[in-house]
């Protein structure tokens, strides 16, 4: 079943967001960045003026109150990249790159940092999860990886180790069994309520030149290329079993 809040519930917990935030965001855009389906490109953006980009604040503010993410926002553009060396009429042979409205990478850098928040805060994320994470990488994990196996050479004990790689991990994510962990981190029902819109009924179209194809709907996973998926994937794997003796590493 669903998760799902009243639909006239008003949620005031949170921190509203500041135009002064939304500039921010806005200075951090890059120019050459390819516009989203909307035809909006980040060049436009940076050349707003003071009171739409309070207008911008204003519908953030409400996105966050009302719990409810912009469907025009949910429709992602893919532009096929050929992989080097591959068949072209092969399918699998190109690599995906999907470009999302910059308004909505505007308003999701403001609720991530509000999930980012809760989570720091309460210590929900595993400790042993290094991506997509602040002051973390995955050269510190490698770090991490030689100095245990280092440690087992020197006391003359043999490592073993099991590689796991989910293919299309992003695409596969079980979105009703996400908003189940959500809840049973306790996350605040606002940030709940809202990540399941923004999961809810999502979109695509495939761009190949100057031609769109029509859209489809995306039933599973979170969105490619934007800034709130790699942090609710990780939420996804949060739960992955321990073992005793054993070195996790993710």
């Amino acid at each position: 079943m669903r998760f799902r809040t009243e639909a006239n519930s008003v949620c005031k917990d949170f921190d509203p967001p500041l135009p002064s935030e939304v500039l921010d965001c806005i200075k951090s855009l890059r120019i050459n960045k390819a516009p989203g389906i909307d035809g909006i490109n980040n060049k436009m953006i940076k050349n707003l003026p003071l009171h739409t980009i309070l207008t911008i604040t204003t519908i953030i503010h409400k996105i966050m109150t009302l719990g409810h993410f912009p469907t025009r926002w949910k429709t992602a553009t893919v532009v096929p990249i050929l992989k080097p060396g591959k068949d072209p009429t092969d399918t699998t042979s190109y690599r995906p790159i999907f470009l999302l409205p910059s308004l909505s990478k505007i308003a999701e850098h403001l609720i991530l940092k509000q999930l980012y928040n809760y989570l720091k805060e309460n210590n929900v994320l595993c400790p042993e999860q290094f991506g997509f994470r602040k002051k973390l990488s995955t050269s510190h994990q490698l770090i991490r990886v030689v100095e245990y196996v280092t440690e087992g050479f020197a006391n003359k004990q043999k490592t073993g180790a099991v590689f796991l790689d989910i293919q299309k991990a992003f695409d596969r994510v079980w979105q009703d069994g996400l908003i189940h962990k959500l809840i049973h981190y306790k996350t605040p029902s606002y940030l709940i309520k809202l990540i399941d819109s923004y999961l809810l009924e999502r979109k695509f179209a495939v761009r190949v030149k100057n031609e769109l194809s029509s859209t489809k709907n995306i039933n599973a996973g979170v969105a490619q290329g934007s800034k709130i998926g790699p942090t609710l994937f990780a939420l996804y794997i949060n739960d992955i079993p321990k073992q005793f003796n054993t070195l996790l590493c993710m």
